[in-house]
């Protein structure tokens, strides 16, 4: 198997599509995977999350004081990516804050050799500017659009003081993204 995965991962139900065109190592868990969501999507990561491949639920395991929440649940810390994805044609579901509930499918588009000249994680196409935290879900999204780039919009006022500005759904900065990705691949030791 190569040692590189291309990943494609596009926010659902959002018109025209968010996405991120992202280079793995097939070598990192699902929690590594997560982060690197994080980090190119740009959520802050104040939220639970989980992956679900095919049924299969990863992401974080239960704990004595909520044992509800993570029955059946895969650790994602422990679970490789390599011993899920075996094909082109894979894919699964990712799912980060339960309450804005920001389904996200990835698609395995590539397997490739790693090149020695490239660090990973890297993104190297992407589309459109993720929403931001807490922002309410699909709807409270096309919302602060609205609100933010309308002066006479009666919540304008009080979305730019909330957002710290005019939102701009079409802004994507992949110089930025990788910047994130590399503090990330540094913080986690991945290589």
């Amino acid at each position: 198997m190569s040692e590189i995965i291309q990943l494609k991962i596009t926010l659902k139900r959002i018109k025209p599509p968010i996405w991120r065109r992202v280079l793995i190592p097939n070598s990192i868990t699902f929690y590594h995977l997560h982060e690197i969501i994080l980090a190119s999507m740009g959520w802050d990561g104040d939220h639970l999350y989980e992956f679900d491949f095919k049924g299969e639920r990863i992401g974080v395991p239960t704990d004595d004081d909520n044992p509800w929440w993570g029955e059946d649940i895969l650790d994602a810390k422990k679970v490789k990516i390599k011993s899920y994805i075996g094909n082109t044609k894979c894919k699964f579901e990712y799912t980060y804050d339960f309450g804005d509930n920001w389904e996200h499918l990835i698609k395995v588009e590539k397997f490739l050799p790693k090149d020695e000249n490239v660090k990973y994680p890297i993104c190297i196409d992407g589309e459109r500017n993720c929403p931001p935290e807490d922002c309410g879900g699909i709807g409270g999204y096309y919302d602060l659009i609205e609100a933010t780039n309308d002066k006479n919009h009666p919540e304008h006022e009080e979305m730019i003081e909330w957002y710290g500005g005019v939102y701009d759904p079409e802004f994507f900065d992949k110089e930025e993204i990788n910047n994130r990705l590399r503090r990330l691949a540094m913080h986690l030791k991945i290589a």
